[in-house]
């Protein structure tokens, strides 16, 4: 199975649709598949600049690592030269805090990463989860 763009849109559409009933600020969400390309991203009125670049490097970053941003923060905690180092390898593509979720199927192969940004961490991660599970996918925000 792939992440296609129409499943990409379920995910988009379901993150916003969270962001709305929780009242979150406007919020961007960018969706890569398991290489790293992107398959859609929105950004909603009202979202401050760079959004994309931001959402991207937490989605980027997952991937590249192999788990979620939240698990990158815990990383950067513990080992920041290390992140650090990681960050410069990948491109600069690297947001490691909260709203970088991986994205994989019912048997636990990796479809992609949704990256998310516009509101708290903690908050950007509730609505990517949300798009990802309401898509009928596993999300998998931590290690």
């Amino acid at each position: 199975m792939s992440l296609t763009l129409d499943t990409a849109r379920t995910v988009i559409s379901g993150a916003r649709a969270k962001g709305r009933e929780a009242g979150l600020k406007p919020l961007t969400v960018v969706v890569l598949d398991a290489g790293g390309h992107v398959v859609a991203v929105e950004r909603e009125d009202g979202a401050s600049n760079k959004r994309f670049e931001i959402a991207f490097g937490k989605a980027h970053g997952a991937l590249s690592l192999g788990m979620g941003s939240r698990a990158l923060m815990e990383r950067a905690e513990q080992q920041p030269y290390f992140i650090a180092a990681v960050t410069n390898a990948v491109g600069g593509s690297l947001v490691p805090v909260p709203g970088g979720v991986l994205v994989k199927d019912a048997e636990g192969a990796l479809l992609g990463a949704v990256g998310i940004t516009g509101d708290t961490s903690d908050n950007d991660e509730l609505a990517a989860v949300s798009g990802i599970e309401g898509a009928g996918l596993v999300a998998q925000p931590g290690a």
